[in-house]
């Protein structure tokens, strides 16, 4: 989620060094996610919906006839559904232990606002399909810092790590929460002099000749040789950004961490958490999520209009460098920050660059520098990117080691929390 349902829910808080100290006692604390996954066994009809809600129409993903002709044999689950927040995975740890549950009541930084600013992957093994998962989760770094607009703040970074049930450990997800002091946060105006201009039919028709031009690699391997530093990638287009898109992306993705739900449901999930809850101008109770669909009630939260996820754009990234890299190839490690909102009627446009071309533990790889150009030019989530390529020199992709080496999942965190430490 973004900043803006936070900011809808949040009461004035203040950080203080033993508030910090609290956190930071939590790291590494396994605990249970509050969601349930949208999909317990993700079948070949989970894989197709999950990359068509991105705009992903790879074949490697969905298609048993085109994926057994790749290195992998079968079809694979795209990227972005091996953790999503709430897209798979069944909790390992399904209660706090005893010993831990007075370090994890309530939050310490309560009423300290609260937004997602940024996003990392991992992925070490690849899934396949009716493969039951499994997830372990947990703080695993705090970091004190300084923000350009609200003072004092708190980089606070959680993940998820995930397993099948042969026991492969799958990948990690980690998501920076950034907690800044409320009142002073509110002293910055954001996006006031935000105006989406009508589209003219030559705009648009620029839109479609990229969309038309667009070429996934697929079954052309993509050597490691053949790549140059400073070789561009893309471009790729994803937008005008409309309600429709929304529609077809949670069709494929859930409804996310706060458990939307319709009708009955919905109302057993309003008693459950009604401060997400608002009541729209008919004085009916309706999520604060709404913001990601309806520009009034965007508005009152201090937006221009209505505006997407910041996951979406990740998603869009991961298509960006999978057409790229070819079916055979590893995305490794992707991450991003969500600098700027993208409001419905945006449109972002998708480029890369590969900036450094090595040998990472005897696999060939390359780094990519990534970035989302809005129409106005402002670039509004800048990435980058590591992909393991199929060499002619030293053979087809050998699969990244989880962080530490580790065998399970509690070894994983621990490794990736150590890792935030020297942050």
């Amino acid at each position: 989620m973004v900043s803006d349902l936070s900011t809808l829910m949040a009461v004035t808080g203040e950080i203080s060094d033993e508030a910090i100290a609290r956190l930071r006692a939590r790291i590494g604390i396994p605990e249970p996610h509050p969601m349930s996954p949208h999909y317990r066994r993700a079948g070949l009809d989970a894989f197709r919906n999950v990359a068509m809600a991105y705009g992903d129409d790879n074949p490697l993903w969905s298609d048993w006839e085109y994926a057994v002709a790749s290195r992998w044999g079968e079809p694979i689950a795209p990227p972005p559904l091996v953790g999503g927040d709430t897209l798979v995975g069944e909790d390992e740890v399904t209660e706090v232990a005893q010993d831990q549950r007075e370090k994890m009541k309530g939050d310490p930084l309560r009423g300290v606002h609260a937004f997602y600013a940024a996003s990392a992957r991992e992925w070490w093994a690849p899934l396949y399909a009716d493969r039951r998962v499994w997830r372990r989760n947990a703080l695993v770094g705090v970091l004190d810092k300084t923000s350009e607009y609200a003072g004092r703040a708190v980089h606070e970074w959680t993940a998820q790590v995930f397993r099948d049930d042969t026991g492969a450990v799958l990948s990690g997800q980690y998501r920076l929460m950034i907690r800044t002091e409320r009142q002073k946060a509110r002293e910055r105006k954001r996006d006031d002099a935000v105006s989406i201009q009508a589209y003219t039919d030559e705009q648009i028709s620029q839109i479609e000749a990229t969309y038309d031009s667009e070429r996934r690699r697929g079954s052309e391997l993509r050597w490691w040789e053949d790549v140059r530093e400073n070789d561009l990638i893309g471009p790729m287009v994803k937008g005008p950004l409309t309600v429709t898109d929304m529609v077809c992306w949670h069709s494929g993705m859930g409804m996310g961490l706060y458990g939307v739900k319709p009708l009955r449901l919905g109302y057993e999930n309003r008693k459950r958490i009604p401060s997400f809850f608002h009541r729209d101008d008919l004085n009916v109770p309706d999520v604060a999520q709404r913001v990601h669909w309806d520009h009034e009630f965007a508005k009152r939260s201090g937006n221009a209009r209505s505006f997407d996820y910041g996951r979406m754009r990740e998603t869009w990234l991961t298509h960006l460098v999978t057409d790229w890299m070819g079916d055979d190839a590893w995305l490794w490690k992707l991450d991003c920050e969500f600098r700027k909102f993208n409001y419905v009627g945006d449109t972002q446009w998708l480029s890369g660059t590969v900036r450094r071309k090595y040998m990472a533990s005897g696999r060939p790889a390359v780094d990519l520098e990534l970035n989302l150009v809005n129409q106005r030019g402002e670039v509004t989530t800048p990435g980058h990117a590591t992909v393991l390529l199929p060499s002619r020199d030293h053979g087809e992709v050998a699969l990244p080691d989880p962080p530490g080496d580790a065998a399970n999942l509690q070894g994983t965190l621990d490794a990736v929390a150590k890792g935030f430490q020297g942050l």
